[in-house]
Parts: structure tokens; sequence; C-alpha cells
């Protein structure tokens, strides 16, 4: 064994379609204006971190975490009002649903369907566990072609259907009846990822009752708890029971239940953080389109999707001024020469436009 190499071993053993992937990437971000990852850039009031540090300084650090974080997830479900019959199941991240959602129905020849472009984890995860997927391209404005769906539904009859709502990365709502269309035609389970809920006005939380092969998740990411890394999972207690059995023990730690659970008893300060971001966002979305040579996207997200001529001469440009955004040419046909813009503060948001009017010049 000690004549072969690492490199021939990793070749033997790892799978294929495993070689072949490009990790997920994360730029360094240290002294960047950072607008790329979709994060809140507020800090919660002074008073609220003094109660989180003295929670953190006392918080059994030296213990497991609490398997099955009772009260928290009361908290949740007082704040969606979800009724008698429907469960919260917490997750690390909305990966980590992601992935127990796609093993839990991965048997033999089962397909996840989403569209694309959309949030590149649907992918990867299928991927990652060995599960086909099928990707249908989105209409050219980026709404759900439903005709297209519909065909690939009942050609491929997927197991498990991921709907972004808004979607990731070109921000906008889907038709709510074209989603429905696709729930009662879909025999397989279909999930809304709701990342992006507190900069939206739809949701599908209270239509949980009527389709029993929905579910919707969630992350409190996008809301200021980027740094926690805690999704949920909201649904019938008969899907969210079989799917708690493939959760791996201690999932979510000590401290992210603690923090989040003192930061939902302050879900109102969270709130209003985001209808300050959905203010300046429709501020941004009006400058960038007065640009000429830009075509920005409607968003309901809190980020922005917008094509320049240069992608990617752009996003060079941009980093070489300490502004960082996410550059998505390249990753899909349909986002050609694409940036996406975080909403950040209106002081990073002028720094951002000023840059931006400078280099398209």
């Amino acid at each position: 064994m000690s004549s072969v190499s690492a490199a021939a071993l990793v070749n033997r053993l790892i799978r294929p379609e495993i070689l072949a992937l490009h990790a997920y990437h994360v730029p360094v971000s240290d002294g960047f204006i950072k607008l790329d990852a979709m994060e809140n850039p507020y800090l919660v009031p002074q008073t609220l971190r003094d109660e989180i540090a003295a929670l953190v300084a006392n918080a059994p650090v030296n213990r497991y975490p609490d398997p099955n974080p009772v009260a928290l997830k009361q908290q949740i479900r007082d704040l969606l009002n979800l009724p008698e019959g429907m469960d919260v199941l917490l997750g690390n991240g909305s990966d980590e649903i992601i992935q127990l959602l796609a093993m839990a129905v991965n048997q033999p020849n089962a397909t996840l369907l989403s569209v694309e472009p959309s949030f590149v984890m649907y992918k990867m995860i299928a991927t990652f566990i060995g599960m086909r997927y099928v990707g249908v391209p989105l209409a050219a404005d980026f709404s759900l072609d439903l005709p297209a769906m519909l065909a690939a539904i009942a050609r491929e009859q997927p197991a498990l259907i991921f709907l972004a709502y808004p979607n990731n990365p070109t921000g906008n709502l889907f038709s709510a009846a074209d989603i429905e269309q696709i729930l009662r035609t879909a025999t397989g389970l279909v999930v809304v990822d709701e990342a992006y809920y507190a900069f939206a006005d739809d949701s599908f939380v209270p239509r949980l009752s009527e389709f029993p092969n929905l579910l919707v998740m969630r992350t409190f990411s996008k809301l200021g708890m980027a740094g926690l890394r805690l999704g949920f999972l909201v649904g019938s207690t008969t899907w969210l029971n079989e799917l708690d059995k493939l959760r791996l023990p201690y999932n979510v730690g000590v401290l992210p239940q603690l923090v989040a659970s003192k930061l939902l008893d302050h879900h109102d300060v969270l709130l209003q953080q985001a209808a300050q971001l959905k203010q300046d966002r429709s501020a941004l979305l009006a400058q960038l389109a007065a640009l000429s040579g830009v075509q920005v996207f409607p968003s309901q997200a809190n980020f922005l999707l917008f094509r320049v001529k240069n992608a990617t001469a752009v996003f060079n440009a941009l980093k070489a001024r300490n502004i960082l955004i996410k550059n998505l040419n390249g990753g899909h046909p349909a986002l050609s020469n694409c940036l996406r813009v975080t909403i950040g503060t209106p002081a990073e948001n002028a720094q951002f436009l000023t840059a931006l009017e400078e280099i398209c010049r």
C-alpha cells in the first residue's frame, strides 16, 4: 500500500461525479464591502447584544446540545401560526435539510427536479448522494415555464421537487397559481424554499393543510442569523417524523439554540431591519435602472440581479475597489453577463453605485 500514491487512491475510490465537482467557493472578504452573500448588514441593538453576551457567557458548552429543543420549535410554531398536525424540523442551515429530504426519497432511479437557474445546492446535493437530477429551464423573463415543468413532471415522475420562492439568484417570486398547479400534478414531494420570506409578499405556509405533498423550508440566515446556521422545515408530522430519523444527533449546537431563541423573542427587531432593506432595495433598483448599459431585474429578495456588457470585467473592477458582489457569468447560460448584489446599508449601497457608475461610464 505504501507504494500507492494518495492521488491514485483518490481516483480509484472517489465516485467519478464527485471528482468532477467543484467545491462551493466562498471568497475571502476581509477588508471588503461585503455584498455577495445575501446577509443582513445590520447588528441587533446593543442592549440585545448585551443580553446575548450574558447568555453565551453562561452557556453549558461542555454539554451536548438539546437534541430536540421543544421550546425553540414552539417559538417557530407560534411565529408561523402553524395549525395542529404540523410540526417543525430544525437543521444546520437549510443545506442540511435539503440533504435530509433528498436522502429520504432516494430510492433506486428516483429523480430530484428543480428549475434552472436556481439555488445550486439542489443539484449539488443530488450529486453528493448519487440521486438523479433534472433541471427545467426558466422562461426568458425568469418566470416558471409551466408547460415545460408539467411536461417534465409527467416524463420524470420526480420523487422530490424544489422551488425557491423567491428564487435565488433571480430574485423573482414565481406565480402562486403555477406552483399550485405543480402541487396538484406532482405525485412526489414538493418543497417550497422560502429562504427570503422576510423580503417577499407571499408564503405557502398558510396553505400547508391544502396539499399533502407540500413542505415549506426556511432559514433565519437572511434575517440576521447567518452565523448561527439555523434552518427549518415545516409541514405535516407524518412527513417530519420520518425525516427526523435521518437527522444526525445534536445537529444544532448549544449557542445557535440559545442565541436564536433570544433573537426570536425580538423577531420584530429583525423584521424592522428587513423592512429597511426592502425600502433600500426599491431605491437601489431604481438607481440601477437609470444607469446606461445596466439591465436590472425585479426582486422580492434581499438582493438584485443585473446584467451588464462585460460582467467579469465589472466584477473585477468592483473587487479592485474593495467591493465584493457575486459574479454569475458563466454559471448558467441564462445568467450570461449577470451579477448579483446584496442590499447593504445605505452607505454601502451608495459606495457600490458610485463605483459601478465609474466603471460603466
